[in-house]
């Protein structure tokens, strides 16, 4: 089952296209880290996807068909957005009291029990907590619903480091105790590695790469060799990235997979998904959905010649 699943998705502002020509199917069951560039169209494809705005062209479903902002879909989807959606004059204990009317299921239980285990006053003003205890009890919220989906837009942003990583590890513990799949937007790359498995880039307003992290990793690697032989190679290899100092040039090429030959003279090391959603961001013409290179390396005379 694919959790999102777009085809020819669009958004138009006015003579502006925030998103164009978005194909997109998200299995169920990953941890989706959407990365790009300011402007790229990442809250405009998740709002679209959590029924929040009408699509221009195209047409995108959730939990395998459901039609994006009906009633069907919306009972399974919770969405936290970057300014933690909270009314700031309400106590915690009111705005629990609030999304428990407001939704057919929800968890009292639950959200009381973690609120508690994070030291969070349930008579306190939302308003007055800090801004990690305002992320954590917009998450618990959301969690409460018990959803299939959990989307988050940019949701740490304004977080300290440990308040980070306190949000990101109540997001796993759904994961792995409720099978929750997550949609996840941020710019904090160290992260994202460490617990994202599968990878949406957008860059223009266009999906540039998708696919399951290890998928992509596995396809991707780094040529590192003389910078005069850059040149001769950039034409047999699909290249998305190459960066030359005086002696050395690194490449950063889709491959058909780790046995692809090596050129003479060069070494051949693995990508992180740092490396690699950089070097798309730098180059956001450089593919559509990562493939078989383009050319492979025949012989090694002919590589040479």
């Amino acid at each position: 089952m694919n959790v999102i699943e777009a085809s020819g998705l669009g958004k138009r502002y006015g003579s502006t296209w925030a998103l164009r020509e978005c194909a997109l199917a998200i299995p169920a069951g990953h941890v989706a880290a959407l990365v790009g560039p300011n402007g790229a169209g990442k809250t405009t494809l998740l709002n679209l996807a959590v029924g929040l705005t009408a699509p221009t062209a195209g047409t995108v479903t959730v939990l395998g068909g459901r039609p994006a902002g009906s009633p069907a879909a919306l009972d399974g989807i919770a969405f936290v957005a970057q300014n933690t959606p909270l009314y700031k004059n309400l106590s915690a204990a009111d705005m629990l009291h609030l999304t428990r009317n407001l939704n057919r299921r929800f968890d009292q239980d639950y959200a009381q029990a973690r609120l508690g285990e994070l030291g969070i006053p349930m008579k306190q003003k939302a308003g007055q907590l800090s801004g990690g205890q305002q992320a954590q009890l917009a998450l618990t919220l959301a969690l409460a619903r018990r959803p299939r989906l959990l989307v988050l837009d940019e949701p740490m942003a304004m977080l300290d480091p440990l308040a980070r990583h306190d949000f990101m590890a109540t997001v796993m513990t759904a994961v792995a105790d409720d099978g929750v799949s997550v949609l996840l937007s941020s710019h904090v790359l160290a992260e994202l590695e460490r617990v994202a498995d599968y990878l949406i880039l957008m860059s223009r307003g266009r999906v540039q790469v998708a696919g399951e992290v290890d998928d992509l990793l596995a396809c991707h690697r780094v040529l590192t060799g003389p910078a005069a032989e850059a040149g001769r190679y950039a034409e047999r290899l699909s290249v998305v990235h190459a960066r030359h100092g005086a002696a050395q040039a690194h490449l950063l090429v889709r491959t058909s997979g780790a046995t692809d030959p090596v050129p003479p003279g060069w070494e051949a090391h693995p990508v992180s998904l740092e490396e690699l959603t950089l070097a798309y961001l730098r180059e956001p013409g450089a593919a559509a959905l990562p493939g078989p290179a383009r050319a492979r390396y025949a012989e090694p005379t002919e590589v040479t010649k």
